[in-house]
This record gives structure tokens, sequence and C-alpha cells, in this order.
């Protein structure tokens, strides 16, 4: 009995172990990073420097973030595509914003930026500089709004 307790326990020890293994971001250097996230970056933030990059291992792959020096925080995916983008105060490159939600904003929410935006399931999520955040389906039609 004692054996299988202890057995039991030492089980549960080397499973908690590999689950926070694979669920802690690392810091990586910034040529670890994938090819397309290096590219998107150059493409997108021609000026910006790369502060930092971190990898989280996760079942199934892993995810990376690049923090530029100006606060701007990019997710990708396992391949280095772009997953989230949040620019802090700055606008998020029109080049990432799908037209029908661009031409939202610019008609309902004049004076505020898209701040943030973040690809979801269902579509999009973006944050405006206003506080708002909006939902659009993947066919560019607003469907919530949070406060």
């Amino acid at each position: 009995m004692k054996k299988t307790r202890l057995f039991l326990v030492a089980l549960m020890c080397m499973v908690f172990q590999s689950v926070t293994c694979f669920a802690d971001d690392r810091i990586i250097p910034v040529e670890q990073l994938p090819a397309a996230a290096k590219a998107f970056v150059q493409q997108h933030f021609p000026q910006a420097t790369i502060s930092y990059a971190t990898k989280d291992r996760e079942f199934g792959g892993a995810k990376y973030e690049a923090r530029l020096a100006d606060g701007t925080e990019i997710d990708f995916d396992k391949k280095g595509n772009w997953d989230k983008v949040d620019c802090k105060r700055q606008a998020v490159p029109a080049a990432l914003v799908p037209a029908a939600i661009a031409q939202y904003v610019k008609t309902n929410h004049p004076d505020a930026i898209i701040t943030k935006i973040d690809k979801e399931r269902y579509g999009f999520e973006i944050e405006l500089s206003n506080g708002l955040d909006l939902k659009f389906n993947k066919g560019g039609q607003l469907f919530a709004i949070d406060d």
C-alpha cells in the first residue's frame, strides 16, 4: 500500500512538472523567431527594433511573442503568422486591419484609432484609443461592443 501511494505521488509530481514545463515563456534570441515573424516585423514596423522575444511551449506546438522597443507586443503562432498586435497608444498598421473594419471605425469613431487587433476564431477583436473593444465576425460585421 505504501509503495502504491509513493508511486502515485511520484507520478503526480512528474505530470505536474511536465505540464508546467510546457506552460512557461522563455526568452529566446531574436534570431530564433520563425522567419515569417521576422519578415512581418520588418514589413509592418520597419523602423522598430525587437527588444526581446519569447517562446511559449504548448502541447502541439509553440507560440512566440516579440516586444518592440516602443512597447508594441506582437503574438505569433508556431509558424510565425501574427495572431495579435498591441501597439498600446499608437495606431496598428493599416495593412493589418480588414477594409470593412477600418471603414466602420472611420465612420462611427472618427476621432479614435485602432491600437490593438486580435485574430479570433469568430473574426477579429479590436481595441480603440477611446477604450472601446469591438468584435467583428469574419465578414467584418460588428456584433459586440465592450466598454
